[in-house]
C-alpha cells in the first residue's frame, strides 16, 4: 500500500514516451489503491497529473487553471495528447531552423547598387573582347586564331556567328 502511494507521489513525466500511457499508468495505480480502500477522486488525479507534467506544459497548465469547469480524466488525456503533438511539431520546426544556416559564418559586403550607376552589360562584354586571343572587337567563336588552333588540333570546325 505504501509502495503504491509512494510510486504515485514520485511519478514525473519527463517528456519521453507517450503522455497518454503515463496518465493511464497513474490511473492504474489509483485504481489499485481503490481496491485497497484508499479513495482518490478523479479530480485529485487530474491535479496530480497536471502537477507532474514538465515545464514544456506550463502554458497548458495555465489555460486549465483559468477555466471554470474542471476536466474529467478522459478530457485531460485528449487535451494532453493534443498539447504533446503541438509541442513535438514546434520542436521539429525549431530544430529545422537551428540546423540550416544560410551564410555559414561568412559575412558578405553589400555595396550600394545605386551608387555604382547604371550597368550596361553590352559595354562590359565588348570591353572584355576575345577570351582566346585577348583582343577586343570580336568573341572567341569568331576568332580566326581560335579556328586555326581547332583545325591544327583536328577538332571539327564551329559554324561562324552571325
Amino acid at each position: 500500500m505504501t509502495t503504491l502511494l509512494g510510486s504515485l507521489m514520485n511519478m514525473k513525466y519527463k517528456g519521453q514516451g507517450n503522455v497518454r500511457e503515463y496518465i493511464m499508468e497513474m490511473h492504474h495505480i489509483v485504481s489499485r489503491l481503490r481496491t485497497l480502500k484508499i479513495e482518490l477522486s478523479d479530480d485529485v488525479l487530474v491535479l496530480m497529473v497536471l502537477l507532474t507534467l514538465p515545464p514544456q506544459f506550463n502554458q497548458f497548465k495555465i489555460s486549465y487553471n483559468c477555466q471554470k469547469e474542471k476536466w474529467t480524466l478522459n478530457e485531460l488525456i485528449s487535451h494532453c495528447v493534443q498539447e504533446e503533438e503541438r509541442l513535438k511539431k514546434d520542436k521539429t520546426e525549431s530544430a529545422h531552423l537551428a540546423t540550416s544556416p544560410k551564410d555559414k559564418g561568412k559575412k558578405r559586403k553589400f555595396e550600394n547598387e545605386a551608387a555604382k550607376g547604371p550597368v550596361q552589360k553590352k559595354q562590359q562584354q565588348d570591353s572584355k573582347g576575345c577570351f582566346f586571343c585577348d583582343q577586343p572587337g570580336h568573341v572567341k567563336k569568331d576568332c580566326a586564331k581560335y579556328h586555326a588552333w581547332r583545325v591544327k588540333k583536328g577538332l571539327p570546325e564551329l559554324p561562324k556567328a552571325k
